[in-house]
């Protein structure tokens, strides 16, 4: 069968390939359809071709008798001319029809080159990422600030007209931050209470001091520990997902469509959002604190001998209402510095789900380090005024 014939009958079929010479010259006629279907054929078909190379110093491409051509074979055929290149042959396509050769240029396979490497002093590298993370601290506070100010400008507004408050968005929000909170909050600040205790107990009984740990565990819980707790928490479970929800929306362009609307996204999203928290946080630091206690008094009678009647009696006895109020008074703040880098990260959020991720790992870890940053500001403040 003649080179003509071959063409006319595999256009029906896969790919294929039949070779000419002349001289240095290799004609290679590719026939069938170059699609995906057939890309392990086409592969084939060009490693034929690559092992009928030999002397030759030029290589013609005819296309005349391709039936199909997909973007997968456009770019097998355009790579296998940048190989023969590389080789340091001449080859070109001929015979293309135009919707072929419109497609081998959108296709066209290039070769990249790494960019050469800078040499620079690894010190002053160090030095160089010390300074650009200080820039960026910065400019994160800047517009933290920004933020809260807008924020308390909307409050503001919303005060005067409190018909436009989301009344119904603000329950909803209580509903997924206080009530389905509780129960993970509650577990955690249990299991928390009963391990201080036994440490406690451990270290106390080498002075024959054991009861002393119903002291320690009940300060700790209710200064310190039912708010800490409750507000790592709440940063992980609620400040993510106001980041994540806030993002999405910035994502989809919901936010722009607000504000088409001639409605505030701050009003609409945050302000609910935020008041929940500080309504809420207040309510699951209590709650933790008694879940620490209830499980430091369970672990001070199962492993240090002292009955629940006496640990509820020397507990009464060591705490009073001023040991309560130095940890609810710091959740409304807490709760105040977790919402707004939740949303104000989440209003951050560019167009990839690359960059959503980077936000909710970014809100959560800055809602966390300011959580205990705010609170070593306070213990400082109330042994300032020896409260």
């Amino acid at each position: 069968m003649s080179v003509r014939d071959l063409r006319a009958t595999a256009g029906t079929h896969g790919p294929g390939t039949d070779f000419e010479r002349s001289g240095n010259e290799i004609r290679a006629f590719l026939t069938g359809r170059w699609t995906v279907e057939h890309s392990a054929a086409v592969e084939d078909c060009m490693a034929a071709l690559m092992r009928q190379i030999g002397d030759a110093s030029r290589v013609l491409l005819d296309l005349s008798g391709i039936e199909r051509l997909d973007t997968l074979g456009a770019w097998v055929l355009d790579r296998t001319r940048h190989e023969l290149g590389e080789r340091q042959l001449a080859a070109d396509f001929v015979g293309a029809r135009a919707e072929h050769h419109i497609l081998l240029n959108e296709v066209a396979y290039r070769g990249f080159q790494p960019a050469p490497e800078k040499t620079t002093w690894k010190l002053v590298d160090i030095f160089v990422d010390i300074g650009a993370t200080m820039v960026e601290a910065w400019q994160d506070l800047v517009r933290g600030v920004a933020f809260l100010g807008q924020l308390t400008a909307t409050l503001a507004r919303l005060a005067v007209t409190p018909s436009r408050f989301r009344f119904p968005s603000f329950v909803n929000q209580m509903e997924q931050i206080c009530f389905r909170g509780v129960p993970i909050i509650v577990l955690i600040s249990f299991l928390v209470g009963a391990i201080v205790a036994q440490q406690g107990i451990v270290q106390l009984k080498r002075f024959g001091a054991q009861t002393f740990v119903v002291n320690l565990s009940g300060i700790l819980s209710l200064r310190e520990l039912g708010v800490l707790l409750a507000s790592i928490m709440i940063a992980g479970r609620s400040g993510s997902a106001f980041t994540a929800e806030i993002g999405s929306m910035k994502m989809r362009e919901e936010i722009d469509a607000l504000r088409v609307m001639g409605l505030d996204p701050i009003e609409v999203l945050i302000v609910p959002r935020v008041l929940a928290l500080m309504i809420g946080l207040p309510i699951l630091a209590f709650l933790a604190a008694m879940a620490a206690l209830i499980g430091s008094g369970a672990m001070a009678w199962a492993y240090g001998d002292i009955p629940p009647d006496i640990f509820l009696s020397r507990l009464k006895a060591t705490i009073d209402m001023r040991t309560f109020l130095v940890g609810i008074v710091k959740a409304p703040f807490m709760a105040v510095v977790i919402g707004v880098i939740a949303s104000n990260e989440g209003m951050a959020v560019e167009g990839s789900a690359e960059s959503l991720g980077q936000h909710v790992t970014a809100s959560v870890v800055k809602a966390i380090f300011m959580v205990i940053v705010l609170d070593g500001f306070f213990a400082i403040f109330f042994a300032a005024i020896k409260f």
